[in-house]
């Protein structure tokens, strides 16, 4: 690792594999819109929530994935026609987005409240992470940067024993943009060099061109929630791209 280097990581598809806590908390919100949604997630819709995952930003859109899984689209066709489909999903159902982030929310503190074991082990962090991130609190400054609420990612990195204070994660709580979190970590760390790690291409490619952040060191986690088409499409903009074994070292 770089000395004199701020480290700015994104939670999951970075640090934590949350695929399949996501597809069973988005199933679980959706049996309370949705009452023929009322049984257990079925492992099928699981995997293929995991296939689709690449295309989702935030947590609660969990909901309406699994809603259009259990109708019977394709991944393809998420892929191919999300948003009109989650647009469509949005009207018909009469609820908006920051009803979904509600219920998305409720849905997980009610699972943390009833089984926090069980909530964690679907949690778990990728192979590593754990020793890497609490070697780095020891040597760098570090924050995350996510769309994840901020109450979650404490709770999963205390029970990997990875200190981090509240300040220092940047959750979809804070009502802002990455790219404008990490603006605020420029002019707030003058004399240390950025370094922005994240799994979603669009998000790098949006911070790629931004005018006020051509200081930031923008790294691809090729482990994380992106597809063949992105890690091609990654190399071809000049995005460095990382391996898990690459990352933190």
């Amino acid at each position: 690792m770089k000395p004199n280097t701020l480290h700015a990581l994104d939670f999951d598809g970075v640090i934590c594999d949350s695929a399949v806590e996501t597809a069973i908390t988005g199933w679980k919100a959706a049996g309370k819109l949705w009452k023929d949604m009322k049984t257990e997630t079925p492992p099928a819709l699981i995997d293929e929530f995991r296939r689709v995952r690449p295309i989702i930003e935030t947590g609660y859109e969990a909901i309406l994935a699994m809603r259009l899984l259990h109708t019977g689209v394709s991944c393809a066709a998420i892929y191919d026609h999300y948003s009109e489909m989650t647009a469509q999903l949005l009207h018909d159902t009469n609820i908006g987005v920051d009803e979904l982030k509600q219920l998305f929310g409720d849905t997980r503190d009610q699972w943390i409240a009833s089984d926090l074991a069980s909530w964690i082990a679907m949690n778990p962090l990728f192979p590593g992470i754990a020793e890497k991130l609490q070697h780095l609190s020891k040597t760098h400054l570090w924050y995350v940067i996510t769309t994840k609420q901020e109450r979650f990612v404490k709770h999963i990195l205390k029970a990997n024993a990875i200190e981090l204070a509240d300040e220092r994660i940047f959750g979809l709580d804070r009502k802002l943009g990455k790219t404008e979190i990490l603006k605020d970590l420029l002019r707030g760390h003058p004399g240390l060099a950025v370094e922005f790690v994240e799994d979603r291409l669009p998000t790098l490619i949006n911070a790629s061109k931004d005018p006020e952040l051509p200081e930031v060191e923008l790294l691809f986690a090729s482990w994380g929630y992106n597809t063949a088409d992105d890690k091609l499409l990654a190399k071809r903009q000049g995005f460095t791209t990382l391996s898990l074994d690459d990352f933190l070292v």
